[in-house]
């Protein structure tokens, strides 16, 4: 069933209206016809199963079957800070970050950055890694796409890291994968968790530094050098097992 996002006004009583690139999507690329089942959801919260009831010249109108889809978002908030990496790593970052139920995901440039963006350039980035964001929500089937920030400095992101409950830095770690099994025993329903990476240069000592001034938790990966992107999926898998793994406790 293929899912779609629409604005709350685009919802009505008994049936949403879609509009913009979607319908050239739904009519051209995906030839959906009347009688079609989709899944919709609000960008401000909210899931639709429905129904195609109309194809216009640039609408599509759905009656709503269902008003209460199946919700699929973690029981949790996670925040990804994530190191500007090279290439088009971050690209694939966002996409796998966003099928693992990120929340938000913050670029940061950092001292061993490679990557160099002036405001310009940054922003034309954040709008396709925004674009990026909002595909892989679809194609996961999320009840809500992320947001994907604006390039922060080191210290900006951690003052805004410093909002969230749990604040997690994959690192070296004398303690192994003790401490990790410890701190993801800690998750809560509703809570909230940031995550950050490094850069493919690894943090500077003072970045460093001032994580463990702001008592973050380190944590380890493993024995293994995990490249950045590899660290920020890993850890997000680690997170989302935990929080999956608790809440179908809680159901069950």
């Amino acid at each position: 069933m293929y899912q779609f996002f629409v604005e709350d006004a685009q919802i009505g009583k008994e049936f949403i209206t879609i509009t913009g690139s979607d319908v050239n999507h739904i009519k051209n690329v995906l030839r959906m016809k009347s009688g079609e089942k989709i899944r919709v959801s609000s960008k401000q919260g909210g899931d639709y199963y429905c129904e195609i009831s109309e194809l216009g010249d640039d609408f599509v109108q759905a009656d709503i079957i269902d008003s209460e889809a199946a919700g699929t978002e973690l029981p949790a908030k996670i925040f990804l800070f994530q190191a500007l990496p090279k290439g088009d790593r971050m690209e694939t970052v966002i996409q796998k970050a966003v099928e693992l139920g990120v929340y938000e995901i913050v670029p940061v440039a950092m001292k061993y950055c490679v990557v160099k963006l002036d405001a310009k350039k940054a922003e034309n980035k954040r709008k396709r890694w925004q674009a990026i964001a909002e595909s892989a929500a679809k194609q996961s089937k999320r009840s809500r796409i992320p947001v994907v920030r604006e390039v922060m400095s080191f210290a900006e992101a951690i003052d805004y890291a410093k909002e969230c409950r749990i604040n997690l830095v994959p690192y070296e770690n004398e303690r192994g994968m003790a401490a990790t099994k410890e701190v993801l025993s800690e998750l809560k329903k509703d809570t909230s968790v940031s995550v950050m990476i490094g850069p493919e240069g690894g943090f500077a000592e003072e970045e460093i530094a001032r994580v463990r001034e702001e008592n973050m938790q380190i944590i380890s990966l493993g024995k293994r050098i995990l490249r950045t992107d590899t660290a920020a999926i890993s850890t997000l898998s680690l997170l989302m097992l935990q929080l999956e793994m608790m809440e179908t406790e809680e159901n069950g």
